[in-house]
């Protein structure tokens, strides 16, 4: 779904990272780890084509390199605050972007707007304003915004930040079903272990100090088989030793 090759990126002419490879698989949950200001966000927009890299091509299936705003999106993006225009109605935010690239007739936006808002479980809240629901609610009413044009391809920054436990949990279980029922290719950036254990199916793991990926694989295997120090302390949450053990 996608392929990333010899990808370097980064602010000011300072690389966060430098010739990376990898590559998602259709019908990934494909996560993006690593420890903080490693460029997990930054490496997502370089995917979505809110930033240029450096160095380096992406190539989405069926789309080349990604664009950003020359027609309909071909993938949907939720945003690490949800992003959504708290002036608008959980409708309005859904509807926008079919307003916006569609000649749709009201008819039928609405009854898109209903089907995608009862997929996250929000129908009956089609007309509050963001500021009147949970933090929760409002990363699922931007993955309904997300889903607006039946992407095949759907990218998630931090969607368990700031989340208790259990609507996390119940955030994870709505990403296995865009995934399992939906048929849904998923790129996520995170760093909540329970989360991405538990939904992950391929991961690469960023290192700020080698500006490069450490690790690569079944996030599940590198957490029972890495010998590497990072890579064990971060899945069994300890503290780096100071020799880097």
């Amino acid at each position: 779904m996608i392929k990333v090759e010899q990808l370097s990126f980064g602010w000011g002419g300072v690389p966060l990272m430098k010739d990376i490879d990898f590559t998602v698989e259709r019908g990934d949950v494909f996560i993006i780890l690593g420890g903080s200001g490693c460029g997990k966000s930054t490496l997502l927009r370089q995917l979505v084509g809110l930033a240029k890299p450096m160095s380096g091509t992406i190539e989405i299936e069926g789309l080349g390199a990604p664009k950003i705003g020359y027609g309909p999106p071909a993938f949907g993006v939720m945003f690490q605050s949800g992003a959504l225009f708290g002036s608008l109605t959980l409708a309005e935010n859904v509807a926008l972007p079919l307003r916006t690239w569609t000649d749709l007739d009201d008819d039928a936006v609405d009854a898109i707007v209903r089907s995608k808002l009862d997929l996250v479980s929000l129908g009956g809240f089609e007309n509050h304003l963001p500021a009147e629901i949970s933090g929760g609610m409002k990363k699922r009413a931007a993955v309904a915004r997300a889903m607006a044009f039946e992407p095949e391809l759907l990218f998630l920054d931090e969607p368990s930040a700031g989340l208790d436990p259990i609507t996390s949990a119940e955030f994870d279980q709505l990403v296995l079903t865009l995934n399992k029922h939906l048929g849904l290719t998923l790129v996520i950036v995170t760093h909540e272990l329970a989360s991405l254990l538990d939904i992950g199916t391929n991961c690469i793991m960023l290192d700020k100090q080698t500006r490069g990926i450490i690790a690569r694989g079944n996030p599940r295997t590198l957490r029972d088989e890495s010998t590497q120090p990072f890579v064990s302390s971060f899945f069994h949450r300890r503290p780096m030793q100071e020799d880097g053990k």
